[in-house]
Protein backbone atom coordinates (compact mmCIF):
# COMPACT_ATOMS: atom_id res chain seq x y z
CA UNK A 1 0.00 0.00 0.00
CA UNK A 2 1.40 3.76 -0.64
CA UNK A 3 0.05 6.50 1.50
CA UNK A 4 -0.41 9.68 1.00
CA UNK A 5 2.35 12.05 2.10
CA UNK A 6 1.34 15.70 2.97
CA UNK A 7 4.44 18.62 2.19
CA UNK A 8 4.32 22.50 3.20
CA UNK A 9 5.05 24.54 -0.08
CA UNK A 10 6.47 27.42 2.20
CA UNK A 11 5.16 29.48 4.57
CA UNK A 12 1.64 30.11 3.75
CA UNK A 13 0.51 27.65 2.35
CA UNK A 14 -1.41 25.28 4.03
CA UNK A 15 -0.49 22.02 2.76
CA UNK A 16 0.55 20.64 -0.43
CA UNK A 17 1.09 17.23 -1.54
CA UNK A 18 3.33 14.91 -3.51
CA UNK A 19 3.50 11.13 -5.57
CA UNK A 20 -0.48 11.12 -4.52
CA UNK A 21 -1.45 7.64 -5.55
CA UNK A 22 -4.28 6.27 -2.95
CA UNK A 23 -5.78 7.94 -0.09
CA UNK A 24 -7.45 5.23 2.45
CA UNK A 25 -8.14 5.71 6.38
CA UNK A 26 -5.32 3.15 6.81
CA UNK A 27 -3.09 5.56 4.84
CA UNK A 28 -3.96 8.03 6.70
CA UNK A 29 -3.54 7.53 10.26
CA UNK A 30 -0.34 6.36 9.10
CA UNK A 31 1.09 10.01 8.44
CA UNK A 32 -0.70 11.53 11.46
CA UNK A 33 1.32 12.82 14.38
CA UNK A 34 0.01 13.03 17.40
CA UNK A 35 2.74 14.73 19.74
CA UNK A 36 2.52 17.87 17.34
CA UNK A 37 5.46 20.15 17.07
CA UNK A 38 6.78 20.84 20.63
CA UNK A 39 10.13 22.77 19.15
CA UNK A 40 7.95 24.70 17.25
CA UNK A 41 5.35 25.75 20.52
CA UNK A 42 8.67 26.37 22.21
CA UNK A 43 10.19 28.93 19.79
CA UNK A 44 6.98 30.82 19.93
CA UNK A 45 6.65 30.83 23.91
CA UNK A 46 10.00 31.87 24.04
CA UNK A 47 8.70 35.81 22.82
CA UNK A 48 5.67 35.34 23.88
CA UNK A 49 5.01 38.12 26.55
CA UNK A 50 1.51 38.22 28.19
CA UNK A 51 -1.00 40.99 28.63
CA UNK A 52 -4.11 41.61 31.19
CA UNK A 53 -7.18 39.65 29.36
CA UNK A 54 -9.73 43.27 28.95
CA UNK A 55 -11.42 44.96 26.74
CA UNK A 56 -10.44 47.99 28.60
CA UNK A 57 -8.16 50.79 26.86
CA UNK A 58 -5.46 50.60 24.39
CA UNK A 59 -1.67 50.62 25.33
CA UNK A 60 0.97 51.34 23.19
CA UNK A 61 1.81 48.64 20.68
CA UNK A 62 5.45 47.89 19.72
CA UNK A 63 5.34 48.77 16.05
CA UNK A 64 5.48 53.04 17.22
CA UNK A 65 4.68 55.56 15.44
CA UNK A 66 1.00 56.10 16.98
CA UNK A 67 0.03 52.25 17.02
CA UNK A 68 -1.82 50.98 19.73
CA UNK A 69 -3.25 47.64 20.74
CA UNK A 70 -6.28 46.41 22.81
CA UNK A 71 -6.76 42.70 24.48
CA UNK A 72 -9.83 41.62 23.77
CA UNK A 73 -11.24 39.15 26.23
CA UNK A 74 -13.59 36.05 24.40
CA UNK A 75 -15.10 33.00 25.85
CA UNK A 76 -12.77 30.12 26.37
CA UNK A 77 -12.72 26.83 24.07
CA UNK A 78 -11.64 23.64 24.25
CA UNK A 79 -7.69 24.77 24.77
CA UNK A 80 -8.79 26.60 28.13
CA UNK A 81 -8.76 30.80 27.78
CA UNK A 82 -8.67 33.14 24.55
CA UNK A 83 -7.92 35.97 23.54
CA UNK A 84 -7.62 38.41 20.46
CA UNK A 85 -5.88 41.93 19.36
CA UNK A 86 -7.31 44.76 18.37
CA UNK A 87 -4.70 47.00 16.91
CA UNK A 88 -4.93 50.85 15.71
CA UNK A 89 -4.32 54.26 13.94
CA UNK A 90 -6.65 56.65 13.70
CA UNK A 91 -5.74 58.99 10.98
CA UNK A 92 -4.40 62.45 11.41
CA UNK A 93 -7.65 64.55 11.18
CA UNK A 94 -10.92 63.50 12.97
CA UNK A 95 -12.79 60.82 10.59
CA UNK A 96 -15.86 58.53 10.58
CA UNK A 97 -14.35 56.07 8.16
CA UNK A 98 -12.66 52.94 9.29
CA UNK A 99 -10.96 49.65 7.64
CA UNK A 100 -10.67 46.60 9.69
CA UNK A 101 -7.94 44.16 8.35
CA UNK A 102 -7.72 40.41 9.04
CA UNK A 103 -4.39 38.38 8.29
CA UNK A 104 -3.98 35.31 7.04
CA UNK A 105 -2.56 31.89 8.18
CA UNK A 106 0.63 31.73 9.70
CA UNK A 107 0.64 35.72 9.87
CA UNK A 108 0.50 38.44 12.15
CA UNK A 109 -0.29 42.46 11.56
CA UNK A 110 2.72 44.05 10.63
CA UNK A 111 2.20 46.05 7.50
CA UNK A 112 2.89 49.80 8.92
CA UNK A 113 2.99 51.27 5.25
CA UNK A 114 -0.32 49.87 4.61
CA UNK A 115 -2.24 51.49 7.91
CA UNK A 116 -0.16 54.74 7.02
CA UNK A 117 -1.85 54.64 2.92
CA UNK A 118 -4.83 54.33 4.73
CA UNK A 119 -4.94 57.42 7.29
CA UNK A 120 -3.57 59.39 4.02
CA UNK A 121 -7.09 58.63 2.55
CA UNK A 122 -8.89 59.90 5.89
CA UNK A 123 -9.35 56.47 7.15
CA UNK A 124 -8.67 55.27 11.00
CA UNK A 125 -6.89 51.61 10.66
CA UNK A 126 -7.76 48.68 12.77
CA UNK A 127 -6.17 45.08 12.68
CA UNK A 128 -6.76 42.22 14.45
CA UNK A 129 -4.35 40.01 15.52
CA UNK A 130 -7.25 36.54 15.31
CA UNK A 131 -7.21 34.24 18.06
CA UNK A 132 -3.92 32.11 19.05
CA UNK A 133 -2.03 34.29 15.97
CA UNK A 134 0.61 36.88 16.64
CA UNK A 135 0.11 38.99 19.72
CA UNK A 136 -3.29 37.11 20.44
CA UNK A 137 -1.36 33.54 20.91
CA UNK A 138 -1.43 32.22 24.52
CA UNK A 139 1.43 29.84 26.36
CA UNK A 140 -1.06 26.82 26.61
CA UNK A 141 -2.60 27.08 22.88
CA UNK A 142 -2.11 25.31 19.70
CA UNK A 143 -0.69 28.21 17.05
CA UNK A 144 -3.21 28.66 14.76
CA UNK A 145 -5.82 25.91 15.79
CA UNK A 146 -9.61 26.10 15.69
CA UNK A 147 -12.25 23.95 14.29
CA UNK A 148 -14.42 26.16 12.78
CA UNK A 149 -14.38 29.59 10.93
CA UNK A 150 -17.47 30.51 13.05
CA UNK A 151 -14.84 30.52 16.04
CA UNK A 152 -13.50 33.91 14.67
CA UNK A 153 -16.92 35.64 14.55
CA UNK A 154 -16.20 36.08 18.07
CA UNK A 155 -13.92 38.82 17.61
CA UNK A 156 -15.08 40.16 14.61
CA UNK A 157 -18.05 40.87 16.02
CA UNK A 158 -16.43 42.46 18.95
CA UNK A 159 -14.36 44.36 16.98
CA UNK A 160 -16.95 45.46 14.42
CA UNK A 161 -18.39 46.90 18.01
CA UNK A 162 -15.56 48.68 19.26
CA UNK A 163 -14.94 50.61 15.82
CA UNK A 164 -18.56 51.64 15.20
CA UNK A 165 -18.50 52.73 19.05
CA UNK A 166 -15.59 54.78 18.11
CA UNK A 167 -17.63 56.80 15.75
CA UNK A 168 -16.91 55.34 12.70
CA UNK A 169 -20.65 55.05 10.08
CA UNK A 170 -18.42 53.68 7.06
CA UNK A 171 -17.05 50.54 7.86
CA UNK A 172 -14.59 48.20 5.11
CA UNK A 173 -13.93 44.75 6.29
CA UNK A 174 -10.13 43.63 4.61
CA UNK A 175 -8.43 40.21 4.71
CA UNK A 176 -5.40 38.58 3.22
CA UNK A 177 -5.09 34.92 2.25
CA UNK A 178 -7.22 33.21 4.74
CA UNK A 179 -8.40 36.24 6.05
CA UNK A 180 -10.18 37.07 2.64
CA UNK A 181 -11.54 33.33 3.05
CA UNK A 182 -12.97 34.37 6.91
CA UNK A 183 -14.26 37.87 6.52
CA UNK A 184 -15.90 36.11 2.77
CA UNK A 185 -17.42 34.14 5.17
CA UNK A 186 -18.43 36.45 7.58
CA UNK A 187 -19.78 38.76 4.82
CA UNK A 188 -21.81 36.10 3.62
CA UNK A 189 -23.26 34.66 6.92
CA UNK A 190 -23.94 38.12 7.66
CA UNK A 191 -26.16 40.07 4.78
CA UNK A 192 -28.15 42.42 6.74
CA UNK A 193 -25.31 43.87 9.36
CA UNK A 194 -25.07 47.52 9.86
CA UNK A 195 -21.55 46.84 11.24
CA UNK A 196 -19.79 46.91 8.09
CA UNK A 197 -20.25 48.47 4.49
CA UNK A 198 -17.87 46.94 2.30
CA UNK A 199 -15.39 43.54 1.71
CA UNK A 200 -11.74 43.71 0.39
CA UNK A 201 -10.30 40.42 -0.61
CA UNK A 202 -6.52 40.09 -1.06
CA UNK A 203 -5.44 36.89 -2.16
CA UNK A 204 -8.59 34.74 -0.78
CA UNK A 205 -7.86 31.51 0.36
CA UNK A 206 -11.02 30.34 -1.92
CA UNK A 207 -9.47 26.96 -2.71
CA UNK A 208 -6.52 24.71 -1.53
CA UNK A 209 -3.56 25.00 -4.00
CA UNK A 210 -4.02 21.40 -5.08
CA UNK A 211 -4.39 18.55 -7.97
CA UNK A 212 -7.55 17.95 -8.88
CA UNK A 213 -7.86 14.52 -7.36
CA UNK A 214 -6.22 15.88 -4.00
CA UNK A 215 -8.84 18.74 -3.78
CA UNK A 216 -11.82 16.49 -4.55
CA UNK A 217 -10.62 13.33 -2.77
CA UNK A 218 -7.78 14.09 -0.35
CA UNK A 219 -9.31 17.16 1.64
CA UNK A 220 -12.77 15.77 2.15
CA UNK A 221 -11.67 12.93 3.44
CA UNK A 222 -9.53 14.44 5.92
CA UNK A 223 -12.08 17.34 6.54
CA UNK A 224 -14.71 13.80 7.18
CA UNK A 225 -11.74 12.58 9.68
CA UNK A 226 -11.32 16.26 11.09
CA UNK A 227 -14.30 16.06 12.46
CA UNK A 228 -13.69 12.75 14.78
CA UNK A 229 -10.02 13.34 15.51
CA UNK A 230 -9.50 17.26 15.28
CA UNK A 231 -5.97 16.84 17.18
CA UNK A 232 -4.89 14.36 14.74
CA UNK A 233 -1.77 16.41 12.73
CA UNK A 234 -0.79 16.43 9.12
CA UNK A 235 3.56 16.19 9.44
CA UNK A 236 4.92 18.50 6.80
CA UNK A 237 8.58 19.27 5.00
CA UNK A 238 8.41 23.31 5.22
CA UNK A 239 9.98 25.24 2.60
CA UNK A 240 10.81 28.94 3.16
CA UNK A 241 10.66 30.12 -0.28
CA UNK A 242 8.07 32.56 -0.17
CA UNK A 243 9.01 33.58 3.04
CA UNK A 244 12.73 34.33 1.71
CA UNK A 245 10.91 36.76 -0.81
CA UNK A 246 9.67 38.82 2.07
CA UNK A 247 12.20 38.73 5.00
CA UNK A 248 14.69 41.48 4.70
CA UNK A 249 17.21 38.90 5.84
CA UNK A 250 16.56 37.25 2.96
CA UNK A 251 15.65 38.65 -0.54
CA UNK A 252 12.74 40.99 0.91
CA UNK A 253 12.39 44.16 2.39
CA UNK A 254 10.01 43.63 5.10
CA UNK A 255 11.04 43.11 8.66
CA UNK A 256 8.47 40.97 10.84
CA UNK A 257 8.76 38.60 13.56
CA UNK A 258 9.99 35.20 12.49
CA UNK A 259 8.21 33.62 15.71
CA UNK A 260 4.78 34.89 15.06
CA UNK A 261 5.10 34.68 11.09
CA UNK A 262 7.83 31.74 10.76
CA UNK A 263 9.15 30.65 7.33
CA UNK A 264 9.03 27.05 9.45
CA UNK A 265 5.18 26.39 9.63
CA UNK A 266 4.07 24.36 12.42
CA UNK A 267 2.07 21.26 11.65
CA UNK A 268 -1.80 21.54 10.81
CA UNK A 269 -4.74 20.08 13.14
CA UNK A 270 -7.35 17.66 11.01
CA UNK A 271 -9.73 20.33 12.82
CA UNK A 272 -8.35 22.95 11.28
CA UNK A 273 -8.48 21.71 7.42
CA UNK A 274 -12.30 20.64 8.19
CA UNK A 275 -12.54 24.37 9.11
CA UNK A 276 -11.44 25.60 5.70
CA UNK A 277 -12.47 23.05 4.04
CA UNK A 278 -16.50 23.90 4.89
CA UNK A 279 -16.11 27.73 5.02
CA UNK A 280 -14.72 26.92 1.19
CA UNK A 281 -17.68 25.12 0.96
CA UNK A 282 -20.16 27.87 2.70
CA UNK A 283 -19.32 30.87 0.44
CA UNK A 284 -19.66 28.66 -2.95
CA UNK A 285 -23.31 27.49 -1.79
CA UNK A 286 -24.25 31.14 -0.55
CA UNK A 287 -22.21 32.98 -2.96
CA UNK A 288 -24.31 36.38 -2.40
CA UNK A 289 -22.40 38.91 -0.24
CA UNK A 290 -24.47 42.23 0.27
CA UNK A 291 -21.49 44.91 0.15
CA UNK A 292 -19.49 46.37 -2.81
CA UNK A 293 -16.99 43.70 -2.83
CA UNK A 294 -13.03 44.29 -4.61
CA UNK A 295 -11.05 40.90 -4.98
CA UNK A 296 -7.45 41.30 -5.73
CA UNK A 297 -5.16 38.54 -7.39
CA UNK A 298 -1.85 38.34 -8.91
CA UNK A 299 -2.14 37.35 -12.88
CA UNK A 300 0.22 34.69 -11.99
CA UNK A 301 1.28 31.53 -9.49
CA UNK A 302 4.75 30.35 -9.35
CA UNK A 303 5.35 26.56 -8.55
CA UNK A 304 8.62 26.36 -8.49
CA UNK A 305 10.60 24.40 -5.31
CA UNK A 306 13.55 26.72 -4.51
CA UNK A 307 13.82 30.46 -4.58
CA UNK A 308 14.04 32.42 -7.62
CA UNK A 309 13.23 36.36 -8.64
CA UNK A 310 10.19 34.19 -10.16
CA UNK A 311 8.75 34.69 -6.32
CA UNK A 312 9.18 38.05 -6.40
CA UNK A 313 6.70 38.50 -9.53
CA UNK A 314 3.74 36.04 -8.74
CA UNK A 315 1.48 33.91 -6.17
CA UNK A 316 3.88 31.29 -4.57
CA UNK A 317 0.98 30.32 -2.13
CA UNK A 318 -2.40 29.97 -3.94
CA UNK A 319 -3.26 29.07 -7.38
CA UNK A 320 -5.12 31.99 -9.45
CA UNK A 321 -6.98 30.67 -11.32
CA UNK A 322 -8.93 29.05 -8.57
CA UNK A 323 -9.03 32.51 -6.84
CA UNK A 324 -11.07 33.87 -9.95
CA UNK A 325 -12.87 30.81 -10.63
CA UNK A 326 -14.93 31.48 -7.18
CA UNK A 327 -14.51 34.72 -7.38
CA UNK A 328 -16.66 34.95 -10.12
CA UNK A 329 -19.12 32.88 -8.88
CA UNK A 330 -20.13 35.49 -6.14
CA UNK A 331 -23.05 37.53 -6.64
CA UNK A 332 -23.67 41.14 -6.46
CA UNK A 333 -21.38 44.14 -6.59
CA UNK A 334 -18.38 42.31 -7.06
CA UNK A 335 -14.79 43.57 -8.61
CA UNK A 336 -12.20 41.36 -9.47
CA UNK A 337 -8.91 42.85 -10.43
CA UNK A 338 -5.90 41.12 -11.68
CA UNK A 339 -2.12 42.61 -10.83
CA UNK A 340 0.60 42.31 -12.94
CA UNK A 341 3.54 40.98 -11.14
CA UNK A 342 1.72 40.30 -8.06
CA UNK A 343 2.87 38.46 -4.72
CA UNK A 344 0.51 36.11 -2.77
CA UNK A 345 0.61 39.45 -0.26
CA UNK A 346 0.01 41.76 -2.94
CA UNK A 347 1.06 45.13 -0.60
CA UNK A 348 3.99 43.31 0.41
CA UNK A 349 5.06 43.50 -3.47
CA UNK A 350 8.02 45.28 -4.96
CA UNK A 351 7.08 48.92 -4.78
CA UNK A 352 6.02 49.98 -7.97
CA UNK A 353 3.73 46.61 -8.01
CA UNK A 354 2.06 47.63 -4.66
CA UNK A 355 1.43 51.53 -5.50
CA UNK A 356 -0.96 50.02 -8.61
CA UNK A 357 -2.23 48.01 -6.14
CA UNK A 358 -2.87 51.19 -3.89
CA UNK A 359 -4.43 53.04 -6.35
CA UNK A 360 -6.87 50.76 -7.69
CA UNK A 361 -8.06 50.41 -4.42
CA UNK A 362 -8.55 53.39 -3.09
CA UNK A 363 -9.89 53.84 -6.65
CA UNK A 364 -12.39 51.70 -6.18
CA UNK A 365 -13.10 52.84 -2.34
CA UNK A 366 -13.94 56.40 -3.51
CA UNK A 367 -16.01 55.27 -6.67
CA UNK A 368 -17.90 53.33 -4.02
CA UNK A 369 -18.35 55.05 -0.82
CA UNK A 370 -16.82 58.52 -1.71
CA UNK A 371 -18.87 60.14 -4.24
CA UNK A 372 -18.63 63.53 -4.41
CA UNK A 373 -22.38 65.33 -6.10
Amino acid sequence: MRVVKMYFDDASKVFTTRNFVSFTPMALLLQLDVKGSYHFLEKLRSMYQEVPLKNSSYIPDFLGDGFERMTLELPADYEGKVSATLIRKSAQKASQKAVLYVHGFNDYFFQKEMAEKFNEEGYNFYALDLRKYGRSYLGHQKFNNVRSIIEYDEELDLALQLIKSENNHQVILMGHSNGGLITTNYAVNHLNSKLFHGLISNSPFYEFNLSYITRTIGVPILSFWGQYFPNLRIPGVPSGSYGDSLHVQRHGEWDYSLAWKPHEVPKLNLGFIRAIHKAQKNIRQKAIIGVPTLILHSNQSINEKHWSENFERGDAVLNVTHIKKYAHKLSGAVTICEIENGIHDLILSKKPVREEVYRILFDWINTNFNKTH
